[in-house]
């Protein structure tokens, strides 16, 4: 299982296999071409309500974690879409958000890497 996360702004690399954006919303500033995606899977994104809540505060980050878990449990369709291409071979997680320590994709990472 090859997973790697990154930050849709940086450079495309040919060794990020299939480039799955996971943010609800698209990245600003960024083209379609820029972005070099493969697939985005809005739909394994944290829910409005949850994202705002959260507004990336270190603070919030625990609960955060936990309420993020709880709307994956409730999303299989997006986690077996996702689990399917990360059989099939190397997939990037692509994330806009400015801190690579707090942010969903981590958790969504940890998520996907459980059995």
């Amino acid at each position: 299982m090859s997973i790697t996360l990154k930050r849709v702004y940086d450079a495309a690399s040919p060794n990020d296999g299939t480039r799955v954006l996971v943010d609800r919303l698209w990245p600003r500033g960024l083209t379609k071409e820029r972005a070099k995606l493969d697939l985005w899977l809005k739909d394994i994104a944290p829910s409005p309500a949850l994202r705002t809540w959260f507004a990336h505060d270190p603070e919030r980050w625990d609960e955060f974690k936990v309420q993020y878990v709880a709307e994956l449990n409730q999303a299989p369709h997006p986690v077996a879409q996702l689990r399917a291409l990360i059989k099939a071979g190397p997939v990037t997680l692509l994330y806009a958000a400015k801190s690579e320590v707090y942010n969903h994709a981590r958790v969504l990472l940890d998520y996907i890497k459980q059995p």
